[in-house]
């Protein structure tokens, strides 16, 4: 059974405080898109094994999410052997949950092909276990995300007759360093308020807190924004921790190159 494990932006992003656990919290706004992988789950009678093409994903397959989220939902439910083949199309570790997506995908995959019956909200609390956005995923709706990026509050928010253009640069930034330029605080509104004012104000209220210090470090990134709204775009941001940066258009967007990046352009429709 083939699935389409998509990618994510957050549509701004505050670090609120650094938690006693070692994490942080957050206030973001998760909102799927259609830049999509593609996974295969197929019963075997050989023993469970994962394998990928396109991208290359470091590391050993047998640390791979993907065989993660098997193990962890074979741990409560009698699952067969599975062969598991991931095409890897977004960019890893480029702030767009990709990784996260693929793990998601699996688990509603095997809850799928083997009609385990198993709810959303326990799917949720699986995906809990395996990375603090994957349960973004379950559902896959626009969300405002808080805590460590895993509690979720519906919001009425709808972006389909926009467009996207998103552009990677190819440059890999890492949580920790990304966070470790970060001074937590609590903005005076929140962005569910800040997202009812008209889309065309969202650029001088809205922003992703990592943007500050990424951009001196990076100043690529912050060039890459100043296009897109050189293009047209009416909203732009680096999603994540980077380092992908993303403009929404209210009209199909010119078709634009940047030097050494991989770009993606889409309606916002999935």
């Amino acid at each position: 059974m083939n699935f389409f494990p998509n990618a994510k932006i957050n549509l701004g992003l505050n670090i609120t405080e650094k938690r006693s656990d070692g994490f942080h919290s957050i206030e973001s706004v998760f909102v799927p898109i259609p830049w999509s992988d593609e996974l295969e789950i197929i019963p075997s009678e050989s023993p469970t094994r994962f394998t990928s093409s396109g991208i290359d994903i470091p590391g050993s397959p047998s640390d791979n999410l993907c065989l993660k989220a098997y193990y962890l939902l074979k741990s409560a439910h009698d699952l067969p052997e599975v062969t598991i083949h991931l095409k890897k199309n977004i960019p890893i570790g480029a702030g767009l949950g990709g990784g996260s997506s693929d793990a998601a995908f699996v688990l509603k995959g095997l809850n799928e092909l083997f009609s385990l019956g198993i709810s959303d909200e326990d799917l949720q609390s699986y995906a809990r276990l395996l990375g603090s956005d994957c349960a973004f995923f379950i559902k896959n709706k626009p969300v405002v995300a808080i805590e460590k990026g895993d509690v979720f509050k519906d919001i009425s928010i709808d972006l389909s007759s926009y467009y996207i253009v998103l552009v990677y640069p190819k440059i890999h930034i890492s949580t920790q360093v990304a966070y470790s330029g970060v001074v937590p605080s609590v903005p005076d509104y929140s962005l569910e308020n800040k997202l009812s004012m008209n889309p065309n104000d969202w650029k001088d209220f809205i922003f992703n807190d990592f943007e500050k210090s990424i951009f001196k470090s990076f100043p690529k990134l912050e060039l890459i924004k100043s296009s897109l709204y050189q293009k047209g775009a009416f909203y732009a941001s680096m999603s994540g921790s980077g380092s992908t940066v993303y403009g929404l258009f209210k009209s199909i967007p010119p078709k634009v190159r940047f030097e050494d990046c991989l770009v993606y352009s889409s309606q916002l429709t999935i």
